[in-house]
């Protein structure tokens, strides 16, 4: 492993049927005002939220409601939650929900007491946040798998007026203090937001994996949480009430992007970066932008990296590269990416999303360029990018 870093994570998990519990034990550290984050009521309807309110009020606490958390959490919504919290005088935002809740609630927790926008400040200037504002706790109880938000500082916000949709990654001050994580919760998803969950995961994971030449532990790690991805999600998908699956995948997706993975290496990320100014001007789903643009992508940076994808596709998928040139075999690996792609159901194409030809512009001028990978994009590298996965 190449280069110095510090690692630390604070957040505490706790896993499986019972971690609701633990509840419990973590609202007995914090004031009596939460704020309660939750998306468009399907926790209602599950009965989550009746579970979580009980345990909030058997433990003395006011509930502050902040529901109408949409898929991408806009800067409109951002702006509200924030005075949701100063008039609440809130001492914990508790999420209910996915990735974008959590997204949301760490977004408010550095935000309703910032002097500036938060906006200009943390996603346009991507300025950090400062010693002296104060910063709001945050927990999490996780209803759908994919973001990894739950143990992460990233918060994703946004802009439909400028067509942006920007990821900030705060420090561990951010990081949730605890996340609930039960598999059972995510069984009410439908397929399609379980699948973009589980492309969301791969994605994660692929994007701090293609990049770097040294030997690398964290490679190894990744190349392990894929594989147990690949079989997971195949059986999650047939049975989605397969426990076992779920439970793994949901694991998997915790440590896909709790910042393991990614010391010691540089990282890529323009996936997400093509997907995001996607989800700007159509708003869809995250885990779909990122499988409509990916294939196109890794193609297309696939000879300057040869040597990894010949080797994600050895160890990863299983390639046979005996009579194979390095080339051949790393497309192979591709190729068996996107028959499984295809197999779990995810979207294979932008036009599918909402994209059309005279958008394309505007996509590339909404496409963020990350220095960290095998090779950085042109804006008319971008554009190729989006053209071929139309």
């Amino acid at each position: 492993m190449l280069g110095n870093f510090v690692y630390s994570n604070p957040t505490k998990l706790y896993f499986g049927v019972d971690s609701l519990n633990g509840l419990n034990e973590e609202l007995q550290k914090y004031g009596k005002n939460v704020q309660l984050v939750y998306g468009g009521g399907s926790i209602k309807k599950n009965g989550i939220y009746d579970q979580v309110t009980a345990i909030l009020k058997a433990n003395g606490k006011e509930i502050i409601e902040d529901g109408g958390v949409m898929p991408n959490p806009t800067v409109e919504k951002l702006y509200d939650g924030c005075r949701i919290a100063r008039e609440g005088n809130v001492d914990l935002i508790l999420s209910v929900g996915g990735g974008s809740c959590c997204d949301y609630a760490k977004a408010v927790s550095i935000s309703a007491y910032c002097k500036e926008d938060p906006w200009k400040k943390y996603y346009l200037n991507f300025e950090d946040v400062d010693d002296d504002t104060k910063i709001i706790p945050v927990g999490c109880v996780l209803t759908m798998v994919g973001t990894g938000s739950e143990m992460n500082g990233g918060a994703v916000i946004t802009n439909h007026e400028s067509k942006l949709k920007i990821g900030h990654v705060f420090g561990e001050r951010v990081f949730p203090k605890f996340a609930v994580l039960n598999p059972t919760f995510t069984y009410s998803l439908s397929k399609y937001q379980m699948t973009a969950g589980f492309y969301d995961i791969l994605n994660h994971i692929c994007e701090q994996y293609f990049s770097g030449e040294d030997d690398n532990t964290s490679d190894y790690i990744m190349e392990g949480l894929m594989k147990s991805l690949i079989h997971s999600s195949v059986i999650a998908v047939k049975n989605p009430e397969d426990y076992e699956a779920r439970s793994n995948i949901m694991w998997t997706a915790t440590w896909a992007l709790n910042t393991l993975v990614a010391m010691g290496k540089s990282t890529d990320w323009m996936v997400h970066m093509l997907g995001q100014a996607v989800g700007a001007h159509t708003d869809a789903t995250h885990g779909m932008t990122l499988s409509a643009v990916a294939l196109a992508y890794y193609r297309y940076i696939m000879p300057y990296g040869l040597e990894k994808f010949k080797r994600f596709a050895v160890n990863v998928w299983n390639v046979n590269p005996d009579g194979k040139t390095d080339e051949e075999t790393a497309l192979a690996g591709l190729s068996a990416m996107e028959d499984w792609m295809k197999e779990i159901g995810v979207v294979m194409n932008i036009s599918e999303l909402g994209v059309t030809e005279d958008m394309l512009d505007g996509l590339v001028q909404s496409t963020l360029v990350m220095e960290g990978g095998y090779k950085v994009l042109t804006k008319d590298e971008i554009r190729h990018i989006f053209q071929e996965s139309m």
